[in-house]
C-alpha cells in the first residue's frame, strides 16, 4: 500500500483542467457569436485587458492596502519569518514576504503575481489561536497557493467573464439609447445580451468550482510539505470555530476578502455552497484526516 496522497490528486487535476476546458470552450463560442453578429467588441477587449491586467498587476498592493496588512521583520515576528524561511527551503520556493493584519479575526492569506514578489499574511489573532504545528500547516497552505500560482489562474479565468459582463452592460444600456432607431439591430442587441449574460454566468460559477478545487489541492499541497495533515485539520477545526466569537461587524467588514482567505470570515449554509469560493470546511477536513491515518497506517 503506498501513500497516493503523497503524489498530485489526479481527480483535483483533471477537475480543474475539466473547468479551464469548458470556459475555453464557451468563450470561443461566445467570441464566435459575437464576430457573427457584427458586434465592435474588438475596443471593448482591449480596454477590458487593459483594466484587468492593471488589476492583476496592483492585486498585491490593493489586498495589502484593503486589509491593513503590514510587511513585518525577521526582528519584529522572528518565528514567523523561521517559520515561513523552512517551509519555502523544502519546497524550493524563493522566500515571500511576511506581513501581519492587526484583527482578532483568526485567518490568513497569500497574494502577489508571481513566486518573488508574493506576500504571506496573517492576523494577529491567528497567531494568538494556534500552536506551533497548527500554524506551520496554515503558511504551508499559503505557499502551496504561491507555488501553484492560484492568483494567475483565477486571473486568467476570470478574463472573458469580466468581458463578457462588460459587453451585457454595453448592449443593454445601447439598445435602451437606441430603442427604436433600427428594429433589425434591436433584435441583435437582444441576442448579444442573451449571449453575454450566460457567459458570464456559467464562468462566475465555473470560476469559483476552481477557485474551491485549489483549496483542496493547497491543502493537500500542505500535508504534502509538513507531512502533518491532521496539524492543518485542527488549524481548519480551530479558526472555523472562532468565527463565531468574532463581531458580526468586524466579520462584515472582510467580508469582500472572503476567497483570499484560508476559511471564509462569514459562514455560508449549504444553498450557497455553489456560489462558495472555499468547499465547506468539513470536507476539507476529512480529507486531511484521511491523510493522516494513511501515515499512520505505514508506520511513518
Amino acid at each position: 500500500m503506498t501513500n497516493s496522497w503523497r503524489k498530485r490528486d489526479p481527480g483535483i487535476t483533471i477537475r480543474i483542467i475539466a473547468c479551464l476546458s469548458i470556459l475555453a470552450i464557451l468563450y470561443i463560442v461566445f467570441i464566435t457569436v459575437l464576430a457573427y453578429l457584427g458586434l465592435g467588441y474588438i475596443p471593448i477587449i482591449l480596454i477590458s485587458a487593459v483594466l484587468i491586467l492593471s488589476q492583476w498587476y496592483f492585486s498585491d498592493k490593493i489586498v495589502l492596502w484593503s486589509t491593513g496588512a503590514k510587511i513585518v521583520t525577521r526582528e519584529q515576528y522572528e518565528n514567523l519569518h523561521t517559520m515561513v524561511e523552512h517551509i519555502a527551503s523544502v519546497n524550493h520556493l524563493p522566500k515571500p514576504k511576511i506581513a501581519v493584519v492587526n484583527s482578532q479575526i483568526p485567518n490568513a492569506f497569500a497574494t502577489g503575481k508571481g513566486h518573488r514578489s508574493s506576500v504571506i499574511a496573517v492576523t494577529t489573532g491567528l497567531l494568538g489561536l494556534l500552536d506551533y504545528d497548527e500554524l506551520e500547516g496554515v503558511l504551508a497552505h499559503e505557499l502551496t497557493h504561491i507555488k501553484n500560482r492560484d492568483v494567475l489562474v483565477i486571473t486568467l479565468a476570470s478574463l472573458f467573464s469580466t468581458i463578457a459582463w462588460q459587453i451585457m452592460q454595453f448592449s443593454f444600456f445601447g439598445s435602451m439609447y437606441g430603442m427604436g432607431r433600427d428594429r433589425n439591430n434591436g433584435g441583435a442587441m437582444i441576442i448579444i445580451i442573451a449571449v453575454s449574460f450566460i457567459t458570464w454566468i456559467v464562468s462566475f460559477l465555473i470560476i469559483r468550482a476552481i477557485s474551491r478545487y485549489r483549496e483542496y489541492s493547497a491543502d493537500r499541497g500542505a500535508a504534502q510539505l509538513t507531512q502533518r495533515p491532521k496539524s492543518l485539520a485542527n488549524a481548519l477545526l480551530k479558526i472555523s470555530g472562532n468565527m463565531n466569537r468574532v463581531p458580526t461587524r468586524e466579520l462584515r467588514h472582510v467580508e469582500g476578502h472572503n476567497a483570499f482567505f484560508i476559511i471564509p470570515a462569514i459562514s455560508r449554509g449549504s444553498i450557497f455552497n455553489l456560489f462558495s469560493t472555499h468547499p465547506p470546511v468539513e470536507k476539507r477536513i476529512q480529507k486531511l484526516l484521511d491523510m493522516e491515518k494513511s501515515i499512520k497506517g505505514q508506520g511513518l
